[in-house]
């Protein structure tokens, strides 16, 4: 039996001058209550969603409830999940009126041929589905990250959440969501439903990414780590070196990667990441910035 670890994240967008004690209590929460789901021998696909669920109800974060409206006035979220022992993924894009994005990714990977639902396609496979739907979208949603690089005057302001998970069989796994970037175009999508770009897991590591996402498309982030660990780099210059050559480009964000021998990793060029984590030890901890909340 492997030992078991997790890391999640909360988004890169954190600014100094921000509390963020609801959300280092409430990640802290989370990683406690997966760990118990992987004690009792949770799968990594099924501990990977069942944390984003939590992360996208809490309204804490810029992800599910979390989530801003488009330059249209519209709620669309994204979202993707993938098995590293079995290398099936599935994902949502701009999917608008449900609960849970993360819940319609996997339903993808599980129940249909295909890897990607967008749009309307995806909203009527969710009904299909027998998905949660929102019901009064003004109250449902916080739109969280007021004060963040989630929310203007930044460029591409973004939010994320995202978790990465090696269970007790070792096997590994990655989930990510997103209301993507405020103010964004109606229609745009970033790189968090794109397997390779935003989330990527195989039998070296497990990546989710934060940011901004045209940035995290154009290098095939999370893949790119991923492949870096493969050839022989740690997770954490694998990771840091995707970030890097993110920085060089311009963009701004973060990744949590995780490997096989459950190492976990933490890289992101904006002034906070908010991540909690379970090494392989059993050991619990949440950061923001640079010191241990």
């Amino acid at each position: 039996m492997a030992r078991t670890a997790l890391i999640l994240h909360g988004g890169a967008g954190a600014r100094r001058e921000r509390n963020y004690d609801a959300e280092v209590v409430h990640m802290r929460q989370v990683v406690e209550a997966m760990k118990a789901r992987l004690d009792a021998g949770a799968s990594a696909v099924d501990v990977a969603v069942e944390a984003l669920i939590l992360l996208e109800d809490s309204g804490l974060y810029v992800a599910g409830r979390g989530a801003s409206p488009n330059l249209a006035g519209a709620y669309e979220l994204d979202a993707s999940l993938m098995d590293g022992a079995s290398g099936k993924a599935g994902a949502v894009a701009a999917l608008q009126g449900f609960r849970n994005p993360i819940l319609a990714a996997r339903a993808v990977m599980d129940r249909t041929p295909h890897v990607m639902l967008a749009g309307e396609g995806a909203a009527l496979f969710a009904h299909d589905q027998g998905l949660e739907p929102i019901g009064d979208e003004e109250a449902w949603f916080t739109q969280a990250g007021q004060g963040e690089d989630n929310h203007p005057p930044g460029t591409l302001s973004h939010g994320t959440v995202g978790c990465c998970v090696l269970d007790s069989q070792g096997r590994l796994a990655a989930a990510t969501s997103t209301a993507g970037v405020f103010g964004k175009m109606p229609g745009r999508v970033g790189d968090t439903p794109i397997p390779a770009a935003g989330t990527w897991a195989d039998d070296h590591a497990a990546v989710s990414c934060t940011g901004q996402g045209e940035y995290f498309i154009r290098v095939a982030a999370a893949a790119r780590t991923a492949i870096g660990v493969a050839a022989g780099q740690t997770l954490a210059e694998a990771s840091q070196a995707v970030i890097d050559r993110i920085g060089g480009l311009g963009g701004d964000g973060g990744m949590i990667a995780l490997d096989r021998e459950g190492n976990i990793a933490a890289a992101y060029n904006s002034q906070g990441m908010k991540r909690a984590w379970l090494t392989a030890d059993g050991e619990i901890g949440v950061q923001v910035f640079d010191q241990p909340a």
